[in-house]
């Protein structure tokens, strides 16, 4: 029998039977004084208090801990499992210091560990569910078997059910979304497999019933047909040699078979691969021999070979992998490994921390929970609680595809993942100074898919910087995150120059500066006033439109100037005067490559000129304050432009000194004629400008109607070439739109 199927029929086990059970791997001493010494600790907390079933709430313990004990782990975990119930309850008769001295610090760690998971409950509400993940995944972190306590816990709960009909989905989709994940990324596919399957029943309990039912009928065919497919398989493992191997052949999960019915859009009939057989034998050089055999049994079927013995999986699972066409044509998975694997594959990390005599937890393989620390590591990065989400499942959920450094490091990822997400992958820097890769020794595009087996080296630049474009060339959340996170640093950056200059300016127009200001002490009194933190708060806020520029002479003006002003502007209105405002003149602004323009006073900020009229020197032009972008420039009469507020305008002027090429938009009507494009490209190209677009088509009355987006130097070379279109004989109409 499976040891999952164990598990779902234990409810009435004893400690004589836990210690029975520990016994087969850990001292007679330890197995029946240590841990009756936990029982009669945890029973003389629990008492007689029973679950919402009946059962006396002890059983739970003890399930948990049996389950632990059958993946053999050690004499700790098992007291840890029989105890972590104790402080539920916030009048808890004991505390972490008598816990402490009857079990020793590591015991009471993981009860504490797992007493603040147990705290965490599910919530639809996406913000504290996010806080919630990110406290189970530091007390998850300081110790692995905190989760391996926790998984077993959740298990026995999902069997039970013994909650509010309310209560149940929300349950059921935590394990979904959380825990069965968790527990296939330290690779102890039981419970994996365990945990969907109950949370299947419950989140869709018709699918799973008739997929149940259907499955259960061809139960007798499918075992006749496993029995076919072991015995052929026995025969030639025999006749190449081979005496000490075991052939498995066991139905997937309902929920896996399932998620494939939904992706694939099949009936039942056509999941052929129903049944994954597994080959076990005594060494790694057998295992290469038995695929060989295998395929020259079977055609193997192209993309679906996977090699996990020389690139493990970071849970350090091991195996070859490949799919077949069987007997009668049917699609077989075939599994192969050694013993040793074998039992890796089965309890995943816990295999790595099962009792071994002699050998302290603390000397054992950190290496297996070490994307734990980095998760957290990365993810402590993450403020937005979408993101966070987004990046946690995405991580949890298996990689589909494994790519080499040029060290023969593996790297896992999606499918789909391109060079971006591999230079993520190994380091922040070497992601954002990306500037090509090579794919086996050849240059290949960043947008390139990698595929499984790839080595991949990347070429960077100090120079390179990531661009918004980039979030369009990765599919991993870390990949996007980390592209974000620096956009958004530059973003910041620039906002807090433009504030910087724009509050300067309008300080400058009372005789003040920041630097004065703050000599005034009224700046706690500013900040208040405007929500922020910090000075470099309150600029960027400045600087991303969120405060206008109307406000910030309200905001930043000491009482004592206010007062002044508002005295003199009494006084004028007495004598019916209009006061004369002291004004520091602008210093000459410095124009930008490109952009051919100055801004009273400010220098060097981010400028573009709107797509939507195409200003260029000549036209009257205005300044738009962007959240976050910078300062957009438009024609004075740009419909846009006048239909924004009106409080974020600024006034800008085109630059004297600095001659740049301007982009124009010129619309053309002409006759329908053959030529007639090459023509006026000719035409526009002997007047020196460059062509960016054309969009032309024809009207139903022999007329061609081109819209054209160039490049001229200013209006009076605008205006010269459009003269020369119109002189064509086939052009009926050239202005400028």
């Amino acid at each position: 029998m499976a040891r999952h199927q164990i598990h779902a029929n234990h409810d009435q086990i004893t400690i004589d039977d836990l210690i029975k059970e520990a016994r087969e791997y850990l001292p007679e001493k330890d197995a029946e004084d240590g841990l009756r010494k936990a029982y009669d600790f945890a029973l003389k907390v629990h008492g007689d208090r029973k679950r919402p079933n009946g059962t006396l709430y002890i059983n739970h313990p003890l399930i948990v801990a049996h389950m632990l004990a059958h993946m053999q782990l050690d004499l700790e975990t098992l007291q840890a499992a029989l105890l972590h119930g104790i402080f539920k309850d916030p009048d808890s008769p004991v505390t972490t210091k008598e816990v402490n001295a009857a079990f020793g610090p590591v015991v009471e760690a993981i009860v504490s560990g797992v007493t603040k998971i147990n705290k965490v409950e599910f919530n639809t509400n996406l913000d504290y569910q996010v806080e919630n993940i990110r406290k189970m995944l530091l007390a998850m972190s300081s110790d692995i078997r905190i989760l391996l306590v926790k998984l077993a816990d959740r298990l026995h709960l999902m069997q039970l059910m013994d909650m509010p009909n309310d209560q149940k989905k929300a349950f059921a989709l935590e394990t979904m979304d959380l825990y069965a994940p968790l527990a296939s990324r330290l690779g102890v596919d039981w419970m994996k497999r365990e945990l969907e399957d109950l949370a299947f029943a419950c989140l869709h309990p018709k699918e799973y019933q008739d997929l149940a039912a259907k499955v259960d009928s061809s139960t007798t065919d499918r075992a006749r047909y496993v029995e076919e497919v072991k015995e052929l398989l026995s025969k030639k493992l025999r006749e190449q040699g081979l005496t000490d191997f075991k052939i498995l052949g066991r139905p997937k999960h309902l929920y896996s078979i399932y998620r494939k019915l939904i992706a694939q859009n099949i009936p039942l009939e056509k999941v052929y691969d129903r049944v994954a057989f597994r080959i076990i034998l005594p060494s790694v050089r057998e295992c290469y021999e038995v695929l060989g055999l295998v395929h020259s049994l079977w055609a193997p079927i192209a993309g679906r070979f996977k090699d996990f013995i020389s690139s493990p999986k970071s849970n350090m699972y091991q195996s070859l992998h490949t799919s077949v066409i069987g007997p009668r044509g049917n699609f077989m998975e075939i599994q192969i490994r050694t013993k040793e694997m074998d039992k890796i594959a089965k309890e995943g990390i816990a295999a790595h921390w099962a009792y071994k005599e002699g050998t302290a937890i603390s000397q054992k393989d950190a290496k297996m929970f070490q994307w734990l620390k980095q998760l957290i590591q990365w993810l402590q990065d993450l403020k937005d609680p979408q993101e966070f989400l987004d990046a946690f499942k995405d991580e949890l959920h298996q990689a589909e595809i494994y790519v080499l450094t040029p060290n023969g490091e593996v790297k896992e990822l999606p499918e789909g993942s391109t060079p971006l997400d591999f230079a993520y992958a190994i380091h922040t820097q070497v992601g954002n100074r990306c500037t090509g890769a090579k794919i086996n020794g050849r240059l290949v595009p960043l947008k390139t898919n990698l595929k499984n087996g790839d080595e991949v080296e990347i070429l960077n630049s100090p120079h390179q910087q990531p661009s918004r474009g980039w979030l369009s060339l990765v599919k991993t959340s870390r990949a996007k995150s980390r592209i974000r996170q620096f956009l958004r640093q530059e973003e910041m950056e620039k906002s807090l120059k433009l504030g910087q200059e724009i509050c300067e300016r309008e300080l400058r127009k009372h005789n003040l500066s920041l630097k004065k200001l703050i000599k005034t002490g009224h700046l706690k009194e500013i900040l208040k006033r405007a929500n922020s933190n910090a000075l470099e708060d309150l600029l960027r806020k400045v600087g991303s439109g969120k405060i206008r520029t109307d406000q910030i002479v309200d905001l930043m003006l000491p009482p004592e100037v206010k007062k002044s002003k508002e005295e003199a502007a009494a006084a004028a209105a007495a004598l019916h005067e209009i006061p004369t405002e002291t004004v520091t003149p602008p210093r000459p602004g410095k124009t930008r490559s490109g952009d051919a323009i100055e801004i009273d006073g400010i220098d060097n900020l981010l400028i573009k000129i709107s797509h939507c009229c195409l200003p260029m020197p000549g036209d009257d032009i205005m300044g738009f304050i962007t959240t976050g972008r910078g300062i957009s420039v438009h024609k004075a009469n740009c419909p846009n432009l006048l239909a924004m507020d009106p409080i974020r305008r600024i006034e800008v002027q085109w630059s004297s000194s600095t001659k740049t090429q301007h982009r124009a938009h010129i619309q053309i009507i002409a006759q329908d004629k053959k030529g007639l494009l090459v023509t006026i490209c000719n035409a526009i190209t002997n007047d020196d400008a460059n062509i960016l677009n054309v969009d032309a088509h024809a009207t139903k009355d022999n007329l061609a109607r081109l819209n054209i987006v160039l490049e001229v130097n200013n209006m009076e070379h605008l205006s010269t070439l459009l003269q020369h279109l119109r002189q064509l004989d086939q052009v009926i109409e050239a202005r400028r739109r």
